[in-house]
């Protein structure tokens, strides 16, 4: 044993980090059985904010899990070898990503069992329905994907599935974008830019994600990433967050330029409390500028800094989802344009929402999920990129 203590060293690593990963995922489901016990009185929910922190959450998984596998469309559809090098990885992080969000999304509804009727009573005109058959699509595309790449046999149609991959992300998540964009009943939501938004979304959130899960892989294998690889990478980084800013500034633009959405705007951006603070300082500054500053300032970009840019922009995509999740259920529906609204029932009133303890177990335990899978299946298959990795000296 004491000739291979690097070995030893990993080994124990790995099983304090696959049980730190199932005490997380333990607690998630603690805080499922409490919310199904008790109901969702015990979580900050009501009735006016019916999706809460687990949906921020499970939307982040979701639109990771497709924008992981850009890394993968690069190679394979596209033909850059470095980039293909990682579509194993990639792939293996929007199973993992997509199966803890949905996790995250079926155990919030209170009664999963209720999605067998879902399931047997199909109703063709809801989005909601149509992201059922998007998510499972995804999964047997993906994991189809994966055979093409892993078993010799199975090479010569690994262009084609990747293809079909890359096609059906950009649909899955347009219609993770379309459950808010035909949601008329909040004002905050309702808009054509958002399906387009999400998808640029998607590529700066997913390739945040892999670059810090491939940077902890090669320091787990005792290997430094190879300079030129990882400016192209910081690079790409940096593209796709010039990217969403743009879409998001746009998506409020928009909504500024319509006077029935100015109120909204003011609220969100100015005067709605702790929404505008997580929108400027949380996504704007720490989940934009400052990963932008990271990459591209002279003497920064390095390995360490686009890792705390990516860190940074991952974060930055949490407090971005709060604000538009839960700030756009927060403000009243303007019923009655020109008129004020009041009840016994909260109408016209801004809804308040402190997020509990059980809604944060169970957000958690969705990432959990996606970190034992990747961990085991790294672990257990190569998932490590083929290419010659750098070695430091």
């Amino acid at each position: 044993m004491s000739s291979h203590p690097p070995m030893y060293f990993k080994n124990h690593l790995y099983w304090v980090l696959l049980a730190a990963g199932g005490l997380v995922a333990a607690a998630g489901m603690y805080a499922v059985h409490m919310m199904e016990h008790h109901g969702h009185i015990i979580s900050g929910m009501n009735n006016q904010i019916v999706w809460g922190i687990p949906h921020v959450f499970a939307i982040f998984l979701i639109v990771a899990a497709s924008g992981v596998l850009n890394v993968a469309s690069i190679g394979s559809v596209f033909g850059k070898a470095v980039y293909k090098a990682r579509a194993p990885l990639a792939s293996l992080l929007s199973i993992a990503m997509l199966a803890g969000g949905l996790t995250v999304l079926m155990l919030d509804l209170g009664r999963p069992d209720r999605i067998i009727v879902a399931a047997t009573n199909y109703n063709i005109t809801s989005v909601f329905a149509w992201n059922v058959v998007l998510y499972s699509g995804m999964f047997s595309l993906v994991i189809v994907y994966l055979w093409t790449m892993m078993e010799r046999r199975m090479n010569p149609y690994n262009k084609a599935a990747g293809l079909a991959v890359f096609v059906w992300r950009f649909v899955l998540t347009t219609g993770t974008g379309l459950i808010f964009a035909f949601l008329t009943a909040r004002q905050a939501y309702g808009s054509a830019i958002l399906p387009p938004m999400f998808i640029v979304l998607s590529f700066a959130w997913g390739l945040a994600v892999f670059h810090m899960v491939q940077t902890v892989i090669y320091a787990w294998n005792e290997k430094s990433l190879n300079p030129d690889i990882l400016r192209r990478k910081k690079n790409l980084l940096g593209v796709f967050l010039l990217g969403s800013l743009y879409m998001v500034a746009t998506y409020h633009l928009t909504n500024l330029y319509f006077a029935h959405q100015s109120a909204f705007e003011h609220f969100i951006l100015r005067d709605g409390g702790i929404y505008p603070n997580l929108f400027w300082w949380g996504y704007v500054v720490l989940g934009n500028l400052l990963p932008l500053a990271l990459i591209y300032l002279p003497g920064l970009g390095k390995e360490r800094c686009v890792m705390a840019a990516s860190l940074l922009v991952i974060l930055g995509g949490f407090a971005l989802l709060y604000v538009f999740i839960i700030g756009g259920q927060a403000f009243p529906l303007n019923l009655f344009p020109g008129f004020d609204v009041s009840s016994s029932f909260g109408d016209g009133q801004i809804a308040d929402y402190q997020p509990s303890l059980y809604e944060l177990l169970l957000g958690f335990g969705g990432l959990a999920i996606a970190f034992i899978i990747t961990t085991v299946s790294v672990r257990v298959l190569n998932f490590m990129p083929q290419d010659k990795p750098y070695i430091a000296d």
